[in-house]
């Protein structure tokens, strides 16, 4: 593998950098089931996969995730048959359980499917529209605030000819028999 190394580079940096790139990492697990394939060329197309997808082309996730769809349903299947063909209980339920872990995660594979086909329509419970430029900011306290004043209410100010509540109790108002609730 080749790892270029810059003037002020440092060799151990430049080579955890290589070695850590998701490319190389799942070029190197393949090579672990398949010890035929060359790490680098691996690399070298997962990468060129990888930018495909950046450009928004989707064909090989969506037949990627077809075809491990179909792999998870052949697995269930062939599982579910083995269950059934058990006289022992713990190897049944075994094999049903696999069968069944199988079978969900075929479910939620072509559930992924769906959604990068058809993406979910999310309801916002707030739109925020403005014309020109605007920043919102939810539940982040603000980074700097004008002292409060306090301004009294114009309404509660004393004219010379009424006075305000004195805080005394009064008497209650005798019943409005036109309006009393009728029984």
């Amino acid at each position: 593998m080749e790892i270029v190394v810059g003037k002020n580079d440092d060799l151990n940096e430049a080579v955890a950098r290589k070695l850590t790139r998701p490319t190389v990492q799942a070029a190197r697990t393949i090579q672990v089931w398949e010890p035929e394939h060359d790490v680098v060329a691996l690399s070298n197309e997962l990468a060129t996969q990888v930018d495909s997808v950046n450009a928004g082309n989707m064909t090989r996730p969506e037949a990627m995730l077809l075809a491990q769809a179909h792999t998870l349903d052949e697995l269930f299947n062939g599982l579910a048959k083995r269950s059934h063909a058990q006289t022992h209980m713990p190897n049944c339920e075994a094999y049903m359980r696999m069968a069944l872990r199988a079978q969900n995660q075929c479910r939620m594979t072509l559930e992924t499917l769906s959604n990068i086909k058809n993406p979910p329509v999310i309801f916002a419970k707030q739109a925020n529209i403005a014309s020109g430029h605007q920043q919102i900011n939810i539940g982040v306290p603000a980074t700097h605030t004008a002292e409060n004043v306090n301004q009294p209410n114009g309404l509660l100010t004393e004219l010379p000819h009424e006075t305000l509540d004195s805080g005394r109790t009064s008497e209650t108002i005798g019943v409005n028999s036109e309006l009393a609730a009728m029984g």
